[in-house]
């Protein structure tokens, strides 16, 4: 590895992780990305980052990782959509050790600052029992009652991030993403989100003429969604911010899944026959971002509508699904 580089993006071979090593890099900066996937499943490769493969769960790769970076971005973790975190919660867990020692590193290498990909998944569950939910503040993760093994390891490490700040001087920010989606990103093999899984269904029965789709749940729970590129400057912002408190980072457009599907429908141009699945996985039945805090911190929220962001989003997910069913 190169002695020196502006940044790290630890986990830079995932979705959220190739787009913003390829905006840091727009931006003249060197970057260092790092992923546990071969090579050749990474969603980006840009030829300008130095590029590592190396499993950060393990102390020494998370050192050498870390050793010269100015900053770090740490958003390698093991997780998916919701049908993957309903089934893998001790491999969802077992992320603190990626998160543990790149903590550890980033102290001992005197990064300056380091940013922490949290999730909406810290929230209480019981403020998210109903589909018309108040959107959730920042004051609503504690008392603490997370999502299942994902949620638990995501807040455990926001307070790892709070106390190296505290007791070690290491420059910590911490964001909560809601439900981040766009092109680029996983769109089948169960890790996959629910709007890339709506296009994906979606680009399927236009391409095959069979109209018909199979949803999960009653399509009554609700959830926003944040465009990619939302997420890559908040994200940014964020980092370079004076406030160490964890703020959500997250569209306020809330839509039901029926409505989710009725969009890409309309985009897609076609009307589907629904089959509900009310055993599938379907996690809370509620989840909205309040962006309070980050407008009155940093006087910006996401901003991308949810109809502009499907529209591209679906327009990638069609070109590979029509080349996966050759």
């Amino acid at each position: 590895m190169s002695s020196t580089v502006d940044v790290l993006v630890a986990g830079g071979g995932g979705f959220i992780g190739g787009h913003l090593v390829g905006s840091l890099l727009e931006q003249g900066l060197s970057v260092r990305s790092v992923d546990v996937k071969p090579m050749d499943e990474w969603y980006q490769v840009h030829g300008d980052a130095e590029n590592v493969q190396a499993d950060l769960s393990r102390r020494e790769n998370a050192y050498a990782s870390t050793e010269g970076a100015r900053e770090v971005y740490m958003l390698a973790a093991d997780m998916g959509g919701m049908g993957f975190i309903e089934n893998n919660k001790a491999l969802c867990m077992l992320t603190v050790l990626t998160s543990t020692h790149m903590l550890e590193a980033a102290r001992d290498a005197e990064v300056e600052r380091y940013f922490y990909s949290s999730s909406a998944c810290v929230y209480a569950a019981d403020k998210q029992t109903n589909p018309d939910i108040t959107a959730l503040t920042e004051a609503d993760a504690y008392p603490a009652m997370p999502e299942d093994g994902y949620g638990w390891e995501k807040l455990f490490t926001e307070r790892m991030c709070r106390h190296f700040l505290e007791d070690f001087d290491l420059t910590t920010r911490v964001a909560r993403y809601h439900n981040v989606y766009g092109p680029n990103g996983t769109w089948t093999g169960g890790r996959e989100k629910a709007p890339a899984a709506v296009c994906r269904k979606i680009a399927t029965a236009v391409i095959t003429g069979e109209h018909h789709l199979d949803i999960w749940g009653d399509g009554e729970q609700t959830r926003s969604f944040m465009y990619i590129d939302d997420c890559v400057q908040g994200s940014q912002m964020i980092l370079k911010g004076d406030s160490p408190i964890p703020v959500n980072l997250g569209s306020s457009e809330l839509v039901s899944i029926n409505q989710l599907y009725s969009i890409v429908e309309e985009i897609a141009g076609i009307k589907c026959e629904r089959s509900y699945q009310l055993d599938a996985p379907q996690g809370v039945r509620g989840r909205n971002s309040d962006n309070t805090q980050i407008m009155e911190t940093y006087g910006w929220e996401p901003s991308i509508t949810l109809a502009d962001g499907l529209a591209k989003t679906y327009a990638w997910v069609y070109d590979q699904v029509k080349r996966s069913l050759g």
